[in-house]
């Protein structure tokens, strides 16, 4: 190593999802060796078990959606913990899967509608975490559906997914894969579409740790980086997924047939190839944008989870650590993009870029903006 090292022997937490895949990939093929640390990687049954490991300093870091960073730091139902995103681990890669019998009907979104009208009771949906369903909110609104409204929403661990659409508890999910392919492979649901439909390319898991520990182990953080780069790097050659496929089917527990095929084509039906980014041409993929914690704290206005505009900016500068990536990059040898806000565009055809956050938040006609603010988020 060209610096030194404050911590060595560090523990990444994650929960089982196919894009936990860099964490597994940089442990199997030892690439942490060269930057001199030691990864051991534990298995989490819940968030609210992940957060509260990171939080006690059990585990150094995690892959987690950006909603749990976000709702930690700004203390969305709890006490407020500075968090910090050092990089975006994948792009891509979740999706909404519905029952075997709403899928005879429902082909889409406006079908969707008009079965959310037609029915004769409140069709029931679930995902992983509140604050990171946001791309399934949206999705739903932009197709009429008020999403805390229209239908009812439940927090469901990612294993209980496909039993709870089984037993006909639930009508569908949204949520990371295997849990689309494995509904589909044990013939009990139907994946309606990827979420790379909604938002091309939009952040799916991110590498999360505490402001603590970056204040404490900056050189350690930018080593970690690095090695998550080159795990990424690897990860984007299809040969090497397809290798990688048995290892996350151990670490996961869920058969390759669920993890092998999404991982490599995406969704893999007609038209619907949006598989899981791990890196890009140059790591642009990796890079943790600062628009795109933005336009998570846009729909927490939407929806009511912020009761005022919050300092969009000031928060995405604090929380994505943007200059500790960009050396992590140089040390794994890719290219940090010189911008840290980028150009998206919807399903709906909306843009975002991260100009005027409130005005975009506060445009919406299907919202719930005079909700009450800061309501107790629903942890599993």
């Amino acid at each position: 190593m060209i610096f030194h090292l404050e911590k060595t022997h560090l523990k990444l937490g994650f929960l089982p999802f196919s894009d936990c895949l860099p964490l597994v990939v940089a442990q199997r093929l030892g690439l942490a060796a060269h930057y001199g640390l030691e990864l051991s990687l534990s298995r989490q049954a819940t968030w609210s078990v992940l957060r509260d490991r990171l939080l006690a300093g059990e585990l150094d870091a995690a892959q987690t959606y950006y909603g749990l960073p976000l709702s930690l730091h700004l203390g969305l139902g709890g006490m407020a913990s500075p968090m910090a995103v050092l990089m975006t681990l994948s792009q891509n890669g979740e999706n909404v899967t519905i029952a075997n019998q709403l899928a005879s009907s429902v082909r889409d979104g406006e079908t969707l509608y008009r079965a959310v009208l037609s029915a004769t009771r409140r069709l029931a949906f679930a995902h992983n975490l509140p604050t990171s369903a946001m791309w399934f909110y949206y999705w739903l609104a932009s197709h009429r559906i008020h999403p805390l409204r229209d239908v009812s929403m439940f927090t469901t661990p990612p294993t209980d997914l496909a039993p709870a659409l089984a037993r006909g508890d639930l009508d569908g999910y949204g949520a990371g894969e295997p849990w689309g392919a494995l509904a589909e492979l044990n013939g009990i649901g139907r994946t309606l579409l990827g979420s790379a439909q909604i938002w091309p390319d939009h952040p799916a898991k991110v590498l999360t740790t505490t402001g603590m520990f970056v204040e404490r182990y900056p050189n350690t953080a930018r080593a970690l980086v690095a090695v998550l780069l080159e795990a990424c790097r690897w990860l984007d050659q299809p040969m090497h997924r397809i290798e990688a496929a048995p290892w996350l089917s151990e670490v996961i527990g869920v058969p390759v047939g669920a993890i092998a095929s999404r991982l490599v084509d995406g969704q893999g039906q007609e038209g619907r190839s949006h598989a899981v980014r791990f890196f890009g041409s140059k790591g642009e993929v990796c890079m943790p944008w600062r628009s795109d914690l933005m336009w998570f704290l846009t729909q927490y206005r939407r929806w009511g989870m912020l009761a005022t505009p919050p300092d969009y900016r000031g928060l995405a500068e604090e929380i994505n650590q943007v200059t500790l990536f960009r050396e992590a990059a140089t040390l794994a040898d890719a290219t940090a993009p010189g911008q840290d806000l980028r150009r998206s565009v919807f399903n709906d055809g909306r843009a975002w870029d991260g100009n005027d956050p409130e005005g975009y938040a506060t445009s919406f006609a299907v919202h719930n903006l005079s909700a009450e603010a800061g309501r107790r988020e629903v942890w599993h």
